[in-house]
């Protein structure tokens, strides 16, 4: 049987009240750790019987409640989504984080997970929910005492190199260049993905050319550089050397994301286009004319054959 997934907006929009273990949290890059606490979750729901659901909060609580405007995400929601209901859950809401869901008081927001999911088990790791965090672990058991569900805290601690995984280790491991940490974290490459717009063609005519990604200016991109990387055009995979950064030899000023697609002379103007970076080939620099670009290009696509021959 094909497992489906249910996608909806908010909680009140859940149409079918059936027994439900659900994890709450925002889930962002959706890793390792992560991964580990549904992973289980959908193991004891399935012996129960019952039906898994993830509530993930968006936007991040932190950009609503710090204000924060600078690049912070790991990935596009969609992907979130994407990533989640490959992992197998049934029911995933993206609920809204707004002004008065911070100020909802947790028992509220319980009674509305109890209401709308027939919520038998919470699961995640060290979380609290509900104004100012009130919500903790001890606080949201008694209350499944009188409400008829039970807190599952999975204590597993999931540890990459020795070290937790985090979504906040891997925002730092990106913008220290640490791209092997970064992929190692997700379990996975790290992915920027977006429509592949109009640029200057700067590098057609030079022989490289480029595929200019609109990519979602709240996610956090890895640090000026040029990548190793694999684009991804729906089913197809290509090896592709991409460029993060402001293209300082032809006097650019604001930051792109470029991929020379090796092999590959097709229009893809309009098309969605994913980049899995694997890894750093060297940091972005300004040279002294386009014929020291041009070479230097491919001294690039040469190391990325190199780096991705063997996958």
């Amino acid at each position: 049987m094909i497992q489906t997934t249910t996608r909806v907006e908010q909680l009140s929009h859940v149409t079918e009240r059936i027994p439900t273990f659900v994890a709450v949290g925002s889930f962002d890059g959706v890793h390792l750790g992560h991964q580990a606490v549904l992973q289980e979750m959908i193991s004891e729901a399935k012996k129960a019987g019952a039906r898994t659901a993830v509530l993930t909060f968006f936007p991040h609580p932190k950009r609503v409640i710090q204000q924060m405007t600078e690049p912070y995400y790991l990935g596009t929601l969609d992907q979130r989504v994407a990533l989640l209901a490959k992992l197998g859950i049934d029911l995933i809401i993206t609920h809204p984080f707004n002004e008065q869901v911070r100020q909802t008081r947790a028992a509220t927001f319980v009674d509305e997970l109890c209401r709308y999911l027939d919520m038998r088990q919470m699961w995640g790791g060290n979380f609290a929910l509900g104004y100012n965090r009130e919500g903790n672990i001890p606080f949201l058991r008694k209350l499944g005492e009188a409400r008829g569900y039970t807190v599952q805290q999975v204590d597993t601690m999931v540890l990459w190199q020795g070290e937790r995984v985090s979504s906040s280790r891997i925002r730092r491991s990106l913008l220290e260049r640490d791209l092997v940490e970064v992929n190692g974290c997700l379990g996975r490459p790290y992915c920027v993905s977006g429509t592949v717009i109009g640029g200057k063609k700067m590098g057609r005519t030079i022989g490289f050319p480029t595929a200019n990604v609109d990519f979602w200016d709240e996610q956090l991109l890895p640090a000026q550089g040029v990548y190793a990387t694999y684009a991804r055009l729906g089913e197809e995979r290509h090896l592709a050397a991409t460029n993060v950064g402001v293209r300082p030899t032809v006097n650019g000023s604001a930051v792109t994301v470029e991929a020379h697609l090796l092999d590959f002379d097709v229009e893809i103007y309009g098309r969605t286009l994913h980049l899995e970076f694997i890894n750093r080939i060297r940091p972005e620099k300004k040279f002294d004319g386009l014929d020291a670009l041009k070479t230097q290009i491919a001294a690039d696509v040469a190391q990325v054959r190199q780096l991705l021959a063997s996958d």
